[in-house]
């Protein structure tokens, strides 16, 4: 008799064990792990800075945002939100969150927007990528999709080559996005014309890749609401949102 309570009670534990098992899985798997990379170099301004995060802020606390999050298959998605500039200067601000409701996403907006600013000087697009992929080996969760979302107003101007580090993501099964900003005219800092270009053919890669560019400030906002719906929702856009590559000439990255 006393064997076999013990085997029932060796049952039970492991019943409930596996059963717990289960749930903590389904609480970590989202429909995207989603890094959100934003340029703090020198080449940005406090201006230019405080509108990036304001149109982030402002996005996570849109219905627009809120909607599609609740239409994935599992209704939530994990961001991180890290901000770089040189090969080895990249920062934290917002740890991996995992966002399953408007309340959550309306907490991280609200924790993003109290966090200070900081500016350092090199553009290391390709750090950002790196740092990226590291990140998200540290998700702790299990996506449907993972995507890197670049921003940033220049061109790479240090580190390895930005085409090395997008293609290593790539073959990771990554996607990266970018959000080129053209706001401000050539300075010499940095900046370079065409950067939508620069963006299309040495950035972005991967499955549904695409860029949203920005050319003015009142436009900010809405482009990152659009650009983090169609990152959500996984849509795939048939129409590009610059000409094709094959149209103009490839730029040298």
């Amino acid at each position: 008799m006393l064997k076999r309570a013990i085997r029932i009670g060796v049952i039970v534990v492991l019943t409930v064990f596996e059963q717990g098992h289960r749930t903590s899985a389904a609480e970590i798997e989202v429909d995207l792990a989603l890094v959100i990379a934003v340029d703090v170099s020198r080449s940005m301004d406090e201006d230019e800075q405080r509108l990036q995060r304001s149109g982030y802020v402002d996005a996570f606390g849109s219905n627009a945002v809120h909607h599609a999050i609740a239409e994935g298959i599992t209704g939530r998605i994990a961001v991180v939100y890290m901000e770089w500039s040189g090969p080895n200067e990249q920062n934290v601000v917002i740890p991996w969150t995992v966002v399953d409701s408007p309340e959550r996403a309306t907490e991280l907006a609200e924790r993003l927007a109290k966090a200070p600013f900081r500016r350092v000087f090199n553009t290391s697009i390709s750090g950002a990528i790196d740092f990226s992929i590291k990140l998200l080996g540290e998700s702790g969760v299990h996506p449907v999709r993972r995507v890197i979302d670049v921003s940033g107003d220049g061109s790479n101007n240090t580190g390895r080559m930005v085409t090395l580090a997008r293609d290593d993501a790539v073959a990771q099964g990554v996607t990266i996005n970018g959000l080129p900003l053209l706001i401000k005219r050539l300075t010499g800092l940095g900046h370079i014309a065409n950067l939508d270009h620069y963006y299309q053919d040495c950035v972005i890669g991967g499955p549904g890749a695409f860029i949203v560019p920005v050319r003015e400030a009142r436009d900010f906002a809405g482009a990152i609401r659009s650009k983090l719906v169609r990152e959500i929702a996984g849509v795939i856009e048939r129409n590009a949102l610059i000409k094709p590559a094959q149209e103009r000439q490839v730029l040298n990255c």
